[in-house]
């Protein structure tokens, strides 16, 4: 093959040589110029030199087909196995199902008409949430059978009694890693245990901003609110964290209500999720159809106690969800309910509940 990219080299170089003597002899154009010359055999010689260094070496495989089975097919494939040889990387399958170490578990515990949720992956762990006053052992004995013993992320998503009521109880006997409070302070004794458990525990209270970014085990969690701008509503301060694990995804949304929706959806932030924690237990003043349609989830999950006071899950909340044929799964008819990520697939340990609203 060295003689015959001597004789191509050679040929065009000849030919080049002519053509600047005399270029009618080499130019079939009308416009038969020296510049023409150099710049057509020029071209050409470019691309022969740039194709040369890979395509003559491989001669050594074309010439050990013998000549009397020589077909198409059989160059084809001898040019195939020259290219995986030399491109190791492409010949291999992509495995475009990438195999996560370690589920996501999330725990929506049943503590009646609250929230509280447990997120677990590889080791590490992060409570949202901490019921009411009266459900400080409930928690400590779930935590504890499930063997959790340190909490690297504790939010508490606002100062609502049925959002932090055994926040302190937890924060007081488990180790701790970062406690995350919306920044608002709340007057009530509750409010005010918490905050004395943190320092008690000399653990710096966070108020995280949109966009903050911090990691459990291999999920990523992102904060999306509240934004910092006063709200007339305690509800509206709620943290919102958005929590992604390989390609599915959960969006837990405290009690978040019209404004803080509102403001979700004009930040222009991607709130599409996989599973959606039905703001406020369910109530009306949650879960707008905007909102519902920029999160767009597969399933929602609802956290409210059995024939509650205030009728939650509300009839407009369940309409909305059974309109978009998405499955609701409730603690109120479930008890604990436990969805899986292995990062490409999203499971339940119950099936889904009922579209029932209370009269």
């Amino acid at each position: 093959m060295d003689i015959l990219f001597s004789f191509v080299a050679f040929f065009f170089l000849a030919l080049f040589v002519l053509g600047l003597v005399e270029p009618k002899y080499v130019i079939w154009t009308k416009n038969k110029r020296r510049i023409n010359v150099i710049k057509y055999y020029g071209s050409l010689f470019l691309i022969f030199f740039l194709t040369s260094t890979y395509l003559f070496p491989l001669g050594e495989e074309v010439q050990r087909i013998p000549v009397k089975n020589f077909n198409v097919s059989s160059l084809l494939s001898s040019l195939k196995d020259k290219i995986k040889k030399d491109t190791p990387a492409l010949s291999e399958e992509v495995n475009v199902s990438q195999d996560y170490s370690g589920k996501l578990r999330v725990h929506f515990i049943d503590v009646g008409q609250a929230d509280s949720i447990l997120i677990e992956n590889n080791g590490e762990s992060m409570l949202i949430d901490a019921g009411n006053n009266s459900d400080s052992k409930l928690l400590l004995d779930y935590l504890r059978k499930n063997n959790i013993k340190k909490l690297n992320y504790v939010v508490g998503t606002h100062p609502h009694e049925d959002h932090i009521g055994s926040l302190d109880t937890v924060i007081n006997n488990f180790q701790i890693g970062k406690v995350l409070l919306p920044d608002i302070i709340h007057t009530t004794k509750t409010y005010r245990d918490v905050i004395t458990a943190i320092k008690t525990k000399n653990i710096k209270a966070t108020k995280p901003k949109v966009g903050d970014t911090f990691n459990i085990g291999d999920a990523t969690c992102v904060v999306l609110a509240p934004k910092d701008k006063k709200y007339d509503n305690l509800n509206d301060y709620s943290i919102v964290i958005k929590v992604l694990f390989g390609n599915t995804s959960y969006l837990f949304t405290g009690d978040s209500e019209k404004d803080s929706e509102e403001d979700l959806v004009r930040s222009r932030i991607s709130l599409k999720s996989n599973v959606l924690k039905v703001g406020h237990h369910g109530s009306r003043s949650s879960t707008s159809e905007a909102f519902l349609g920029e999160v767009s989830p597969k399933y929602a999950v609802i956290s409210c106690g059995r024939k509650n006071d205030y009728k939650h899950p509300h009839k407009e909340t369940i309409e909305r969800l059974r309109l978009r044929g998405i499955p609701v799964y409730r603690t109120d008819e479930s008890g604990t309910i436990i969805s899986t990520s292995n990062g490409n697939e999203i499971t339940f340990n119950v099936t889904p509940g009922s579209y029932n609203y209370p009269k």
